[in-house]
């Protein structure tokens, strides 16, 4: 019985689906991310993920607590921002070593200069002109427009290889011709599709904070609310066999997380402390 059950153990670990979730955020996102960071990790950890992407909006505020969790458990963390311009664009930033990792930041110092605190002002120009040594993944809007179209096509053909096209399966009834419409755009674009959980909330029981938090953002009650909140509570973290499961038809986007984990070699264990020079 006892062989039995081993076997059977192997047989599951060996068929369990290699996947890394990239586009996580936490509620260092401010009034989006509905778990704590550590909770993301700790989560991602049991799921078996082959890494976890934390990336907050306009920020880095999240990683480091994510990172002294991530030693804990036993997980390999990703180091990104969740850049949203002043145009509406929207890309997860990854640095790939410690000198984009410093390009990052100072896109971000950037963004943060130019207006009040709380806020970030940042450009699809200035993501292009730091994109050196960054991987992105694009997170494409409701409706595909002509104009996120030109914009894909820029930032893929200045980040050339580099630039991912994110697809999350909403569960709304149209997630075929979605998928579909998604990857055809990123042929096109000269970009590559990537599976996703786009994760708000490391579970689905964290949907009603999230729905709360969608009201404050929006200043409104949860009865006026309507489509501003998201129709299901599917933006949690999934395993790999899951993602597998949804993208059968696109397994190319699910490896693709893999390759693109593997290339972002930053962790933080490489920062350290530098006294300025003086004069």
């Amino acid at each position: 019985m006892d062989t039995t059950r081993h076997r059977v153990g192997l047989c599951m670990v060996f068929f369990m689906s290699a996947f890394a979730e990239l586009v996580a955020c936490t509620n260092f996102s401010f009034l989006r991310g509905a778990s704590h960071a550590h909770e993301m990790v700790e989560r991602a950890a049991e799921l078996k993920l082959d890494a976890i992407g934390i990336a907050d909006r306009n920020t880095l505020a999240g990683v480091v607590r994510a990172h002294t969790v991530a030693k804990e458990v036993g997980i390999r963390l990703l180091v990104g921002a969740r850049l949203f311009t002043t145009e509406g664009f929207e890309a997860i930033c990854y640095p790939t070593d410690r000198a984009a990792y410093g390009r990052l930041c100072r896109l971000l110092t950037l963004g943060n200069r130019r207006t009040i605190k709380g806020d970030c002002h940042i450009t699809l120009d200035d993501i292009v002109a730091a994109r050196e040594g960054q991987i992105f993944i694009v997170i494409g809007p409701g409706t595909l427009t002509s104009t996120f179209e030109e914009q894909l096509t820029g930032l893929a053909k200045a980040a050339n290889g580099r630039t991912y096209l994110a697809a999350h399966f909403g569960f709304r009834g149209d997630e075929r011709r979605r998928l579909g419409e998604l990857n055809e755009l990123a042929d096109r674009a000269g970009a590559k599709l990537i599976a996703t959980a786009n994760a708000l909330y490391h579970d689905a029981g964290r949907k009603h904070l999230a729905d709360v938090l969608t009201c404050i953002r929006e200043k409104c009650t949860i009865f006026d609310a309507g489509y501003r909140l998201q129709a299901n509570a599917e933006r949690h973290l999934k395993s790999g066999d899951e993602i597998a499961r949804l993208f059968s038809f696109y397994p190319r986007a699910v490896k693709r997380t893999i390759e693109v984990a593997v290339q972002i070699r930053f962790s933080l264990e490489e920062l350290r402390y530098e006294y300025p020079d003086e004069p």
